[in-house]
């Protein structure tokens, strides 16, 4: 009864040919004809210099995402709790209302 029931292949009818064999070319890498570029001497100094001036600016604009970040985080919670609130208060004076009759 629960037994799927498969649809039977049908078979081939005609001229039936044999596969058949594929040799493989072989394949030659082509000569690069640029020549390899040259390396640039490695620097003494490091890339990236931090001065007074740059820390600052680094610490400043990193407590300035945070606080961004956080103002954002907080009115989105304080507009779903006054949603939730509003929508509790419509629900107690809806019941209210009934229950009066």
């Amino acid at each position: 009864m629960f037994r799927p029931k498969l649809p039977t292949m049908p078979q081939p009818t005609g001229l039936v040919t044999a596969p058949t064999n594929i040799e493989p070319t072989p394949i030659t890498p082509a000569l690069s004809t640029t020549p390899p570029a040259s390396q640039a001497p490695a620097a003494s100094r490091p890339a990236v210099q931090l001065t007074p001036g740059t820390v600052l600016a680094l610490v400043g604009g990193g407590t300035t995402v945070v606080l961004v970040v956080g103002a954002v985080l907080v009115s989105m919670l304080l507009a779903v709790a006054l949603t939730a609130t509003s929508v509790a208060v419509c629900a107690l004076v809806t019941r209210s209302l009934l229950t009066r009759r």
